[in-house]
């Protein structure tokens, strides 16, 4: 069974940063990418931003500038720094798992949600 532990969400001050973490947990031979969404109250979650296993990025326009994500491989953990943080960026943050290859077929995760609030 694989799990994605989320953690590092919270209040802050625009122009503030955080950092989120995800782990990923289990008999994991292999995850194709592994990224965060969002989801504001009342909107559609969207990508925030993505890295592949190939190191391939792809981020939402608006944060383009402001958000970095990385991985530390053998963690399968992600990270996402976020910098100049707007009270747009209000949401539940969520980590996903893409194609994770386990001892059954590959399937995507998600995450539990990690409430992230810019406000003053």
């Amino acid at each position: 069974q694989v799990q994605l532990v989320e953690s590092g969400g919270g209040l802050v001050q625009p122009g503030g940063s955080l950092r989120l973490s995800c782990a990923a947990s289990g008999t994991i031979y292999s995850i194709n990418a592994m990224g965060w969404y969002r989801q504001a109250p009342g909107k559609e979650r969207e990508l925030v931003a993505r890295l592949t296993s190939g190191d391939s990025t792809n981020y939402a326009d608006s944060v383009k500038g402001r958000f970095t994500i990385s991985r530390e491989n053998a963690k399968n953990t992600v990270h996402l720094q976020m910098n100049s943080l707007k009270p747009e960026d209000t949401a539940v943050y969520y980590c996903n798992a893409e194609k994770v290859v386990t001892a059954w077929r590959p399937q995507d995760y998600w995450g539990q949600g990690t409430q992230v609030t810019v406000s003053s």
